[in-house]
């Protein structure tokens, strides 16, 4: 049916009513005659060339502007391209700071000075503890003579 209408359409544009199956949707006809004949072939009547040439121009307009719509596909294309683009250029995020990047030749290994503060800070770290711990045993040892005094009382209250 759409095949029809555009060869008619753009055969019409020119000066002539052409119709493949021109009987087709005819109700008065049978099944075999409704395909006779495969062909029409007339002349335009006269007086139509300005409705010929209004209809040409809506219709390739139409075309025209049905070619240059983007599509949301067109979208998508445009990202990858700016993606890949930035990708080989090396402009993406980097997972590495600038200042690694700077400094990606030199050794990562610490100086004899900055080794020798940590192992310091280590042994302050170590011995600080223990004090700590004596001094929580001791406030545990006095909070359980407190208790004890604190139950003999209670315990001669009651005598």
């Amino acid at each position: 049916i759409t095949f029809r209408a555009l060869l008619f359409l753009m055969i019409w544009m020119v000066g002539w009513e052409v119709w493949f199956l021109p009987n087709l949707f005819d109700e008065s006809l049978g099944f075999v005659d409704s395909f006779k004949p495969v062909f029409s072939c007339e002349s335009t009547k006269p007086g139509q060339l300005p409705y010929r040439i209004g209809v040409g121009i809506a219709f390739f307009s139409f075309c025209y502007w049905a070619v240059t719509q983007p599509s949301e596909f067109d979208g998508f294309v445009a990202a990858q391209g700016d993606f890949l683009k930035d990708l080989y250029a090396g402009t993406l995020l980097s997972d590495m700071s600038q200042e690694e990047k700077e400094n990606i030749d030199k050794p990562k290994m610490q100086s004899l000075k900055d080794l020798l503060k940590d192992l310091d800070s280590e042994l302050e770290e170590n011995i600080q503890p223990h004090q700590d711990d004596l001094e929580d045993e001791d406030k545990l040892d006095n909070l359980l003579d407190n208790l004890i005094e604190d139950e003999e009382e209670i315990d001669e209250e009651e005598e």
